[in-house]
Order: C-alpha cells, then sequence, then structure tokens
C-alpha cells in the first residue's frame, strides 16, 4: 500500500462503521501506527498533542476493530472501516459528527499544542514582507536586510544556549522563541518555503 504523508509525517485516517456506514471519527496516523493497524486489527493513532501512539479504546475499551483499510486516488487520506465495540467519541456518542454546521464561521480556535502555529506565524511573517506596515519590528527587520536579519539569529542562538546552561528554563523557552521568529524571518528574507526544511527534517526521519 502506497501512502502520501503531509511535511509533518502524517496522513489523516477516516473511520467508518462497516456495517451501519456512519462516518465515526478522523485521527491521524503515520507509518507506525498503521502499521499497528495492520497487524493488530485494531486502529491505533498517532497524538499530534502527546507526540506518542495510542490504540483507539485502549482506556474505553471501545476499540475499533479493522475489517478493511483504503487509500483514496491521492493517496494521501486512509478510510478504515470497522467494527466498533462501543461508541467512538470520548463523549459518549457513536460518532464524534453530532452537530450541524449551519451558517457562516463566526469563531475560529486554535489547537494550543500544534506546530501549525509555525506556519501560522510564517505565513504573518510573509505578509509583513508584502506590506512592511509602519511600526511594525518585523518590518524593520526586512528593511534592515538579510545580513541583519542574519546577525540576529546569531545574537538569539547565543541567548538560547546561556539560558541552558544557566538551567533558566523560563528564560530558555522566552529565547527559544524569540530564535525560532528570527529564523522564520531569515527564511521568508532569503525567498526560502518553510516547506523546504519540513522536508529536510522528514528526510532525518529515515
Amino acid at each position: 500500500m502506497k501512502v502520501k504523508l503531509d511535511i509533518n509525517g502524517l496522513i489523516p485516517v477516516i473511520c467508518q462503521d462497516s456495517i451501519t456506514k456512519q462516518v465515526l471519527m478522523l485521527g491521524w496516523g503515520n507509518i507506525e501506527s498503521i502499521n499497528k493497524t495492520i497487524e493488530s486489527n485494531k486502529v491505533w493513532f498517532y497524538s499530534r498533542s502527546r507526540n506518542e501512539l495510542w490504540l483507539k479504546g485502549e482506556t474505553s475499551g471501545n476499540f475499533l476493530n479493522l475489517v478493511s483499510l483504503t487509500q483514496d486516488c491521492d493517496n494521501d487520506v486512509l478510510l478504515a472501516m470497522v467494527k466498533p465495540d462501543g461508541p467512538a467519541c470520548h463523549t459518549g456518542e457513536t460518532t464524534c459528527f453530532n452537530d450541524d454546521f449551519i451558517g457562516p464561521i463566526t469563531e475560529i480556535e486554535y489547537s494550543e499544542t500544534t506546530s501549525n502555529i509555525i506556519d501560522q506565524l510564517f505565513s504573518t511573517i510573509g505578509n509583513r514582507k508584502k506590506e512592511l506596515p509602519s511600526g511594525s519590528y518585523t518590518s524593520k527587520l526586512f528593511q534592515d536586510g538579510t545580513p541583519r536579519i542574519a546577525q540576529k539569529v546569531v545574537e538569539e542562538s547565543g541567548e538560547v544556549a546561556i539560558a541552558a546552561a544557566l538551567s533558566d528554563k523560563n528564560e530558555l523557552v522566552n529565547e527559544t522563541a524569540d530564535l525560532l521568529y528570527h529564523v522564520l524571518v531569515l527564511l521568508q528574507s532569503s525567498e526560502v518555503e518553510l516547506s523546504r526544511v519540513y522536508e529536510e527534517l522528514i528526510s532525518r526521519m529515515k
């Protein structure tokens, strides 16, 4: 079976009841969770928030017993036909899809523990580069030029190292955030897409 993973090495897995045809839930899988699903005939997922594999039903007993596993025409989504031992949703409902979507979107919530914040920040920085709004620190960095941005990356790297050496966890968090921000600015200034960095990181996982 051929699968196409996203830049985080993951693929969405849709779970559907093999008898009722009701869509039960959507989770995320990686190579290891997919292989464990096939080997055990029970659906495994990868938790993006906990950065670990998890067996659906391990705590509740509501396992999803695998009947078949197929990919879509682009190989970037998996469909798991299953026989559930109980409710698929952690709320106790049969399915996670219970609320009708009515009207326009009025509220947006971002996941707090996700690498997507990096993509969001990279996009925002890209917009600052195009618009160069006055009073923006990011705009000033772009106006100062790539050499100055590169110098800031060197400075922030030193601050991160010092914070770690002093075992100052709070400062390490703050300085790491500063470093990541300036690295993203440097990538935008150098016209290097963030996806290329992701691809390189993925290649190092093999």
